[in-house]
């Protein structure tokens, strides 16, 4: 089930009055033919910055008349400043797109529809079908995405251990016995490294989705296939309750507000055995303390029927609709999306990769990376699916429901209280997009 997203323009935010200097249009074509290109990413870091560098200068070498300008603006703005270029009609031609802005971008006419473009390009069939299916939104081609972020569980294989446990959990049923049988507040370890502050509600959907699977529409995996809201499903009062068991059972109290640094803090330092979070932690964890052989991670854990939802969010590149120099934007993107290119970009990131021989890879084939393998060789058990984080409502959604969760974990509102709210908030919302 597709759906189109509401198409104001400042359905990602309030624009912020940032000044576009030094942005203006790529800079046209010089005298000699040389095309210049302004390529302009989100989500920025140092490290991220100067490899996206190096990779630019593989492709102004492969193509001399085709020089590329990378704009890096803080990540705390540079979804906005994207938005304010692609609304003046200039300062932007390859951009980075994610699942929370293709929406609202391509409603608004900013993202050129790349289809025809990519039909003749070889690197489309050394693409996963994941990738090809997420480069897809109503049929057009508006972004190729660069990797994925998928959830699987990390483990402490040293602790589990010492509980008498041969292997992780496979369930979150399992989850909840392993994590409670470890808990020993005596010797400050506890079971599981609950996430109780900012983007709380992501794991708690997460259980919902496994436990109601069997009935998910798994193209808006907040629905089920009938059009009501998961979390109006039979399914969901016992996969909340199994979930916020693990805070009352098997967590630090301090868990309430923990966030993503805690989080991971926890499972490094000892004192939580199991950590749910997505690929870009295996990279923190291998430079702790920690040896290798005391952790590892297991496949996202399945409900009450065998199996898991993956909802794996996903960024990638595309390119201005106003772009004065579409066929250099393209091959820009072609180049990015490549093998070599591709690959290397989704290592250093922490990224399912969106290259299908990328599974034979050392990097991949072997340690934390193979129960992304597992599951990416097993989607019949975790299926992949799309949430829909492209609506114009999703940071009102997250706002909300994290305060739900600190509600549910402070004791101010029961499980499902929880899911009546959830359950009214999305209706409301679905009906007014009819409407």
């Amino acid at each position: 089930m597709k759906r189109k997203f509401l198409t104001t323009a400042a359905s990602i935010g309030t624009v912020a009055a940032i000044a576009l200097t030094g942005c203006s249009s790529g800079g046209g074509q010089s005298a000699d033919g040389t095309v210049t290109l302004q390529m302009v990413e989100s989500l920025t870091n140092p490290a991220r910055t100067d490899l996206i560098k190096g990779l630019l200068e593989e492709f102004e070498k492969e193509n001399p008349k085709i020089k590329v300008n990378l704009v890096s603006p803080p990540t705390e703005q540079a979804d906005q400043k994207i938005q304010q270029m692609l609304q003046s009609g200039k300062g932007v031609d390859v951009l980075e797109v994610r699942d929370i802005t293709v929406g609202p971008f391509s409603n608004n006419g900013w993202l050129y529809d790349m289809t025809d473009d990519l039909s003749s390009w070889k690197g489309w069939d050394a693409l996963t079908e994941n990738a090809k299916s997420a480069a897809k939104t109503d049929d057009e081609t508006l972004f190729v995405p660069y990797g994925f972020y998928g959830l699987s569980l990390f483990y402490r294989k040293d602790l589990l251990e010492q509980a008498g446990f041969d292997g992780p959990p496979h369930s979150w049923k399992d989850l909840l016995e392993q994590a409670s049988a470890i808990q020993d507040p005596s010797k400050n370890v506890y079971g599981y490294a609950f996430r109780g502050g900012q983007n709380a509600n992501s794991n708690v959907v997460a259980a919902i989705e496994a436990y109601t699977i069997d009935g998910l529409d798994v193209d808006n995996a907040f629905l089920m296939k009938d059009g009501s809201t998961i979390f109006a499903a039979p399914e969901a009062q016992e996969a909340v309750d199994d979930y916020f068991a693990l805070f009352e059972k098997a967590s630090p109290p301090s868990a309430v507000s923990w966030g993503y640094p805690e989080m991971v803090a926890g499972f490094t330092n000892g004192s939580t055995a199991f950590l749910l979070q997505d690929p870009e932690v295996i990279a923190t964890v291998q430079d702790s303390q920690l040896k290798p052989d005391q952790w590892d991670t297991a496949p996202l854990l399945v409900g009450p029927t065998g199996k898991a939802a993956q909802p794996l969010a996903v960024a990638g590149w595309g390119v201005a609709e106003n772009s004065q120099h579409k066929d250099a934007a393209v091959k820009l993107v072609q180049f990015l999306s490549s093998e070599g290119p591709a690959t290397e970009f989704a290592q250093a990131n922490s990224l399912v990769p969106i290259i299908a021989s990328a599974a034979e890879d050392e990097f991949y084939s072997s340690g934390p990376w193979t129960s992304y393998v597992t599951m990416t060789e097993n989607p019949d058990t975790y299926v992949n699916v799309r949430q829909p984080r492209g609506v114009s409502w999703w940071t009102e959604w997250i706002q909300k429901s994290d305060q739900d969760v600190q509600s549910v974990l402070l004791g101010n509102m029961t499980t499902s209280e929880l899911l009546e709210s959830w359950d009214a908030f999305w209706t409301e919302k679905y009906a007014t997009e009819k409407g």
